[in-house]
């Protein structure tokens, strides 16, 4: 049994420059149906469609169960903000066995390469570490190159392929340990 209510707000705010110094993003940690997290993970969903869309199509079986993220299994989400109100990223943790998965970690094209990812693994890192997870978990695709290398940069290491993604083509998968 786990307490929800405390899990979803793990973390606070973290405040970050961005690389390009015209902005300070700030990575709040929101509901997982915040409207700005909601619009953040339609715009990943999209992306991710026209990048994926030949594989996607003629094979119904391509993406395994498991990919969708129910939302009684997150723990902690993040929206990046920068300046007052534009939300400009997003990153969540779901539960995985002793584990945490890091999920949906999407940033608005505007703000790619401003340091904007770094600030949201830095929040849900130590969003992971307040809740006592041992080590993140995470997926990404082939044709996310710059996710890969913002990975490996980040301290996270190649692992084997996890259910449900060792079915899936073009899989990369990572850990970062946390103790």
């Amino acid at each position: 049994m786990s307490d929800r209510p405390r899990e979803r707000e793990a973390g606070k705010a973290t405040m970050t420059a961005c690389a390009d110094g015209t902005d300070v993003v700030e990575v709040r940690a929101v509901g997982w149906d915040d409207a700005a997290a909601v619009a953040l993970r339609g715009a990943m969903t999209e992306e991710m469609g026209a990048r994926y869309a030949d594989r996607v199509a003629g094979n119904p079986d391509y993406l395994p169960r498991g990919m969708n993220v129910e939302a009684e299994t997150v723990v902690y989400t993040g929206v990046a903000y920068a300046g007052a109100d534009l939300a400009v990223g997003h990153v969540a943790l779901r539960r995985l066995g002793d584990d945490l998965e890091l999920k949906r970690m999407f940033v608005a094209p505007s703000h790619r390469g401003t340091g904007v990812a770094r600030a949201l693994i830095a929040a849900a890192e130590e969003a992971a570490r307040a809740l006592g997870a041992p080590r993140i978990v995470l997926q990404t695709g082939d044709r996310q190159p710059d996710a890969v290398r913002l990975y490996e940069r980040e301290g996270y290491t190649a692992i084997p392929l996890y259910a449900p993604y060792e079915r899936l083509a073009g899989s990369h998968c990572f850990e970062k340990l946390l103790r």
